[in-house]
Order: C-alpha cells, then structure tokens, then sequence
C-alpha cells in the first residue's frame, strides 16, 4: 500500500529543519509520496528546496489569501519563474478565507489577487489548489469565471456539504479530504465523502494543522494521513488498500507526476 500525502507543509518551521525524520515516519506508514504546499515567500522557497533534495517529495508555489497585504508585482514575477521548476507541480495555495480580522477592508484584495493567480496557472498550464475558509460563493464564481476545467484544481481540505460537492466536482474539480473526515461530528463531511467518486478523490494532513482521529489535538504529521485514510474506508465501507490505492492515483494524474 502506498499513501500521496497531496497537502502538507514540511516547509514550515514546525518540520523544516527535521524533515528527514518527518520523512521517514511517513515511509513507515506507508505515506511515500509528499506534496509540499507554499502560502508565501519563505514557505514557497523551502518547498521547492525539499522537492530538490527527496525524490518522493515535489512542491506547489502560491500566495495564500492571508498574505495579500505583501503580493506585488516582484512576488508575482519570482513565482512564476519558480512555477517553471522541474519539481513545483501546481500553484497553491491560492483561494479566500473569510475568516480574518478587518475583511471588508480586504476582501476585494482577497478576490483580486486570487483570479489572478488563476489567471497565472492557466496561462502555465498548472494544476490549482484551493483554499477556501467561509468563502464557498465566492470562491465557486471565481472559478466558474475561469473555466477551472482548462487546468484543474483541488479543495484543499474540503469541509462542504454534498451540494457544495457537486457544485465544486461540476466545475472539473477534484476534492482533498484531511483529517476532518475523521471528526465524530463532522457530519456534512462525512455524507461528502461518501458520494465522492473515488476517482476524484485526494487525501492529505495540512499538518501541521488538523490532526486526525485517534491523535486530534496533537501535531500532525504527513504519517497522519494514514488514519485519514482509515476514517474514510470506513466511512465508505471499503477497504484501506482500495482507497490509498485510488487516492494514490489520482494525486499522481493530478500533479502530472509520472512513475
């Protein structure tokens, strides 16, 4: 069995400067494949740094929607030339979060500089991955604007319910459940996993956030996916190989990462 970690960020200080160790706990829970996720300058450079020194590791540059205050013209220009690395597979994460201090103030930023990353990945050809707190309208408009279909993209980490889903699954989307599919009460999650279709499925750990069951309130870790896994074959009434397996495969066909 074989697990692709599609979301994570080893690039953050919480692993960065132990992420041989972090690696080698997610070898053994069959995690092998790693998908290091940029927000920002830092986190940005250092993935594609991992990508370059472990083979089972690639990354995805982005500028995350709490950061518009700093994306300018330079920030652009840096990303794409770093997008044309062998090893950065998408641009994320990108998308809208709703939940911050002051977002009337911000907002327009939000959405402005969110299209035109789109705009960016398409004129490159690159998958997106989005993140989405708060924001399912806008963020839906954003991308059915864009005609998604041409590229792709992921919810990262996607917390809807079934009609969201296909809404979302309608555009050419694929979904990323994370360890909130494990939470007792994350009901509407739950039905969303369930009528997926495994062929556009994902999984990931956003650690070092979102910890799953049986560890929640501990920090994650790409190992972790591992259980997420579990929640959803269960959920599913499948067995753990079927879903790492299918979930395995599709982030490889996402990603355009080739055996």
């Amino acid at each position: 069995m074989e697990i692709f970690d599609s979301h994570t960020h080893l690039n953050d200080d919480t692993f960065y400067e132990e992420a041989a160790s972090y690696n080698q706990h997610a070898a053994a829970a069959h995690v092998t494949r790693i998908m290091n996720v940029g927000s920002d300058a830092k986190l940005n450079e250092r993935g594609i740094e991992l990508a370059h020194r472990y083979s089972n590791m690639w990354a995805a540059v982005g500028w995350h929607p709490e950061e518009v205050a700093t994306y300018n013209n330079a920030v652009e220009e840096t990303m794409i030339g770093q997008l044309q690395d062998s090893r950065v597979m998408a641009l994320g994460e990108i998308g809208l979060d709703y939940h911050v201090d002051n977002l009337d103030a911000v907002v327009d930023d939000q959405k402005r500089i969110f299209a035109r990353q789109v705009d960016i990945a398409k004129s490159l050809g690159k998958p997106v991955i989005i993140h989405n707190r708060d924001a399912f309208a806008d963020t839906y408009a954003i991308l059915k604007a864009a005609d998604i279909r041409d590229i792709g993209g992921v919810m990262h980490s996607f917390n809807g319910d079934p009609e969201w889903l296909k809404r979302f699954l309608d555009l050419g989307m694929v979904v990323s459940y994370s360890g909130v599919a494990s939470f007792k009460n994350a009901h509407e999650v739950h039905d969303s996993v369930k009528q997926t279709s495994l062929d556009r499925m994902l999984v990931e750990t956003d650690a070092p956030y979102l910890t799953p069951e049986p560890h929640r309130g501990e920090q994650n870790e790409p190992a972790n996916v591992a259980f997420t896994v579990q929640a959803i074959a269960k959920l599913r009434e499948q067995t753990e190989l079927e879903i790492a397996d299918a979930t395995f495969a599709n982030a490889n066909q996402f990603f355009g990462i080739e055996d």
